[in-house]
């Protein structure tokens, strides 16, 4: 009988326990923000295929969010989970030839397949790849990213790709880690539709423009936008969103640039500045120039421009080092190292595209003032202004 008691003891502890175990409860925020991605960014419909990818295991209540609203509209979900210190080793130690197998053998094929693609990036450390060589990095971005996701995912899917929050997210914030899911929550949740009426008087005064002078600290630098292509993004390819963005005449860009902290190939950088002229890179100085001088040794394109863009999001205000949220940044420009997208084409080929911050220049189109530092000046796009 003793063992007998020991045994219902035991089982009654292990029922104790397993009530003491927090079961994942997903937000609802998170179901929010995934009924926003499937509904407003990527419409999904019914037999749809649908990839979601999760990098990092932070986002698990969030891919289970998108999983279960993918059922729910009567689409396929293809789920794809990925450890960020596995993904480490694949681009240290691979190739030229590793990388090529993996796209034509594996994610290429299953990319045709898909309708739509969600990807949810939840790495604790932005800096896990910094490691890895000039040569490694070229080979991933050659053969697996370009072919797989610049060219295929990008332009034959209906496509969103997110971050998402964790300690280490807010660290780089600079906030705490219950006022930052916060703000991650409010920037992500922004009214799209609102957004978008109040970019619209800005893409009007850009297509018609020429000349775009950004003026400021350590900024000094003219482009042409004649003829370009200007594309509004509220919410449809990036979560959080808020840009309007087009790419420079590659060989009007003359001057200096000066950027705000950024992380590229796991790689920081507290500034960047670029000297040019006639739309190429002659000169540089960065907080970690060996790093910068092999992002723009890459290829031919790396010292050119594929992107100009206007940030536009009214809860995003400082840099993080994460793109998908200094780029939104209201009172901010981009220009972009490298590629250009289809959509809005200057016609520079590269295997990098490095989106740079500069926050605050003074804008002039065709010598009129439209932008004070942060502030919109002239009547009409007044309600860019948070």
């Amino acid at each position: 009988m003793t063992g007998y008691w020991i045994w219902i003891t035991k089982l009654e502890l292990v029922k104790t326990l397993l009530t003491l175990i927090p079961f994942p409860v997903i937000s609802t925020y998170d179901y929010q923000l995934a009924d926003l991605i499937l509904d407003h960014s990527t419409e999904v419909q019914a037999n749809d295929h649908v990839m979601v990818q999760l990098i990092g295991l932070n986002g698990i209540n969030l891919l289970r969010a998108l999983v279960q609203g993918v059922r729910k509209r009567g689409a396929h979900p293809f789920v794809q989970i990925e450890d960020t210190e596995v993904q480490r080793e694949l681009v240290e130690q691979g190739n030229e030839d590793f990388w090529k197998i993996q796209a034509k053998v594996d994610q290429l094929p299953l990319m045709k397949q898909m309708d739509v693609f969600i990807g949810i990036r939840a790495s604790e450390n932005i800096y896990e790849q910094s490691k890895a060589s000039k040569e490694a990095n070229k080979a991933y971005s050659e053969h697996f990213l370009t072919p797989v996701h610049f060219d295929e995912r990008v332009n034959n899917t209906r496509w969103c790709i997110m971050r998402y929050p964790s300690p280490a997210f807010a660290m780089n914030a600079k906030l705490p880690t219950r006022e930052f899911t916060q703000f991650y929550y409010d920037a992500c949740l922004v009214d799209y539709g609102q957004l978008k009426k109040a970019m619209e008087p800005l893409e009007k005064r850009l297509r018609e423009a020429d000349q775009v002078h950004l003026k400021g600290e350590g900024t000094d630098i003219v482009l042409s936008v004649k003829g370009q292509n200007w594309i509004p993004c509220y919410g449809r390819h990036n979560i959080p969103d808020g840009e309007l963005f087009s790419s420079p005449i590659i060989d009007s860009v003359q001057g200096v640039i000066t950027y705000a902290p950024s992380v590229y190939q796991g790689k920081p950088f507290e500034f960047v500045t670029l000297e040019v002229k006639d739309g190429v890179v002659i000169d540089f100085y960065s907080s970690n120039n060996d790093a910068l001088r092999d992002i723009l040794d890459t290829d031919k394109g790396s010292r050119c421009f594929g992107e100009f863009s206007f940030g536009t999001n009214p809860i995003i205000s400082s840099p993080m080092y994460d793109i998908l949220f200094d780029e939104k940044i209201f009172g901010s420009n981009h220009l972009t190292l490298g590629k250009d997208y289809e959509v809005a084409p200057n016609g520079n080929s590269s295997t990098i595209h490095w989106d740079l911050v500069c926050i605050g220049a003074d804008v002039y189109l065709d010598g009129e003032l439209i932008r004070k530092g942060r502030e919109y000046v002239v009547e009409d796009l007044k309600g860019l202004n948070p």
